[in-house]
């Protein structure tokens, strides 16, 4: 009841001007969620900046990624390298910025300060952006998004969850109100209409058409809810000294530090026998000490491969001191999330392509 009454008092300040909020000089896509992490932000970042690629809208345009940059070490704005470490500037946007190394890729705990100096790089390397994606900024009320994309997973919505400490919700369900558009996330790859009738029905969106991919929210607005699913990618090995035989063993060490596992779980148990599984905090900083866990069960199991996220991947490499032993079995399993359907990819298309005239 208490935190309830915090968020609702904090976002009346703001809806009612008494605290103000600040709008980026170029446009802003907030990517967020409600929830305390597991809804595969990164992923749908990630999906955008593919999209906006190969968008005649923006291909061509300066796209710029803004984040905090969880559990950092480094302060204030920083411009994150393709030869960083998770250590000096988080996992995340270390990923994306190998993934996209043409993107500006920044973390900035300060989103104001941040989106000003992408839009002006005085003394930095980068071009001014012409647009600007917003990792996890949906709380950051200093900062108002040209556009609000919302993500809630499937396997664990909203309306089935509660505020911390009791749930996993970080906002008000009702904020759900605010998206733009509506990302269900990690949906089995065959989800019946129905089904999506169904989930929007419990979301408070209302005759919903999967056809139009919109439905009638409780204020009386048109609401666009989409879905999209994970898709596996090919195996990579996370050290360059790595061996590509391990991915054949039916043995596997499962390492992961991620909100939850559960999926990757599923996924690699059709190939493998996972013989340990251990399961760190999400954005878990490696030690010494987990590696050498690692080392006592390869030992008792040489011919075993090491599997984690490619998130996870990004702290591994910035552990220091990490065997080879280690270093030639471990591989991760890079994912992408894709629209269900054509007609929700070509939603999500004239979206991305309509933010340019807000």
């Amino acid at each position: 009841m208490l935190y309830r009454l915090i968020l609702k008092i904090r976002h009346s300040l703001y809806n009612k001007g008494v605290r103000k909020s600040y709008t980026a000089e170029v446009p802003t896509i907030c990517v967020g969620n409600i929830t305390v992490g597991g809804t595969g932000k990164t992923p749908h970042v990630e999906m955008i900046l593919r999209m906006l690629e190969e968008s005649p809208e923006w291909s061509g345009k300066h796209i710029a990624v803004l984040s905090r940059g969880y559990k950092r070490k480094s302060k204030g704005f920083q411009e994150v390298t393709v030869d960083g470490s998770a250590e000096f500037f988080g996992d995340e946007p270390l990923q994306i910025k190998k993934k996209f190394p043409s993107v500006t890729v920044a973390v900035c705990k300060d989103r104001v300060v941040g989106c000003r100096i992408l839009c002006h790089p005085e003394g930095n390397d980068f071009k001014p952006a012409d647009l600007i994606i917003l990792d996890d900024a949906f709380q950051y009320r200093r900062l108002k998004a040209t556009k609000n994309v919302i993500l809630v997973d499937y396997n664990h919505p909203i309306f089935k969850d509660k505020l911390l400490p009791f749930g996993r919700l970080r906002d008000l369900p009702s904020r759900i109100g605010e998206a733009d558009v509506i990302l269900v996330t990690k949906c089995p790859a065959e989800l019946d209409d129905w089904e999506k009738v169904k989930f929007c029905d419990l979301l408070g969106v209302d005759d919903y058409s999967p056809q139009e991919c919109t439905g009638t929210a409780a204020d009386g607005h048109r609401r666009t809810v989409l879905f999209t699913t994970v898709n596996y990618c090919d195996k990579e090995m996370v050290f360059e000294t790595g061996d590509p035989h391990y991915f054949y063993t039916k043995k596997l060490v499962l390492v992961t530090g991620i909100a939850r596992d559960d999926a990757l779980r599923s996924y690699l148990s059709d190939t493998y026998r996972i013989l340990r599984r251990f399961s760190y905090p999400d954005h878990h900083s490696f030690k010494r000490s987990d590696i050498g866990d690692w080392v006592e069960v390869i030992k008792a199991e040489p011919t075993a491969a090491i599997g984690t996220t490619e998130k996870d991947a990004q702290r591994i490499l910035a552990a220091g001191q990490v065997p080879e032993t280690i270093k030639a079995r471990i591989f991760c399993v890079p994912i992408k999330s894709d629209f269900l359907t054509p007609e929700e990819l070509s939603v999500f298309t004239a979206f991305l392509n309509g933010v340019k005239r807000s």
